[in-house]
């Protein structure tokens, strides 16, 4: 039986040393502003995206890996004598799946499989995380991919948006909602759900209060949460509130809490100040 490798992309929002830790690959996404193009979590860093956003006053856009990308990086594990498992963003949210699905068709069917997330972020990389164990402990690919499909529905992911303006510039909220917002101080959760991103909650008043209200309504008393691991994923906040939702996920007994920056692509769309909560239900 083949070793497996697990390939992920860049909108894991995975840290360089969870991905080095798993032994994962990462195919980077792009973000492009200004006319120039860049990979995800290699040429740019959250915070110089941010600070030529607020230089040019233009929001950047996102691409996805080509198939040509994706059949490179399956070829030279392939032909390296490893299974592949591709656990990749959800297919309603980026062209990036039907990529590799695209070059996946150029390999036998028992040598690659591929797993829509249905999710992103580190929703992803919760799904990458397991499928890794599995690998690291000598699981075959079809074991694998069965189990980590089984547990796409049970991937929670919400975030709280501390501004509209990155929403509004991308198109996905309306100057009078944008307007709005400011006025009222409401910061919306968003919630991944079929693949797709809806709004949740409303929050009102000062970002302390609006954080503790984030938290209860993503974690409640915790009861339906698997304690192995939760991730805290965040753009540009303090290390004093990704600290604190910390220290009160490890009260509830989780075994492992993460706290990773989002990277490039993700934070084109969410802004910063955005942090999210992200697990695996019971």
């Amino acid at each position: 039986m083949n070793r497996v490798k697990v390939i992920t992309d860049s909108c894991a929002d995975l840290s360089a040393d969870l991905v080095k830790k798993f032994d994962l690959d990462v195919v980077p996404m792009y973000v492009q502003i200004e006319g120039k193009s860049y990979l995800d979590g290699i040429e740019m860093t959250t915070e110089e995206l941010y600070r030529l956003v607020e230089k040019s006053n233009t929001l950047p856009k996102t691409a996805a890996p080509s198939s040509g990308d994706f059949y490179e990086r399956f070829s030279k594990w392939i032909n390296a004598g490893y299974d592949v498992i591709y656990v990749g963003l959800s297919s309603k949210l980026s062209a990036a799946y039907q990529a590799a699905r695209i070059a996946a068709e150029e390999f036998d069917e028992n040598r690659l499989k591929l797993v829509d997330t249905h999710s992103l972020s580190t929703g992803i990389g919760l799904l990458t995380l397991k499928a890794a164990e599995m690998a690291q402990e000598g699981k075959g690919l079809e074991e694998i991919y069965q189990k980590v499909s089984a547990l796409v529905p049970k991937v929670r992911v919400s975030f709280m948006i501390d501004t509209l303006k990155y929403l509004h510039m991308g198109g996905r909220c309306s100057s009078i909602q944008l307007l709005a917002s400011n006025v009222l101080k409401i910061r919306p959760q968003i919630i991944v759900k079929d693949g797709g991103m809806i709004v949740g909650a409303k929050f009102r008043g000062k970002r302390a209060s609006c954080l503790n209200q984030f938290y209860e309504e993503a974690v409640g008393d915790g009861s339906q949460i698997n304690r192995q691991r939760v991730f805290v994923t965040h753009s540009a906040c303090s290390p004093e509130e990704c600290m604190d939702f910390k220290r009160r996920l490890e009260e509830l007994g989780i075994s492992e809490v993460y706290i990773t920056q989002a990277g490039t692509v993700i934070s084109s769309h969410c802004g910063p100040g955005t942090i999210g909560i992200l697990y695996i239900e019971d």
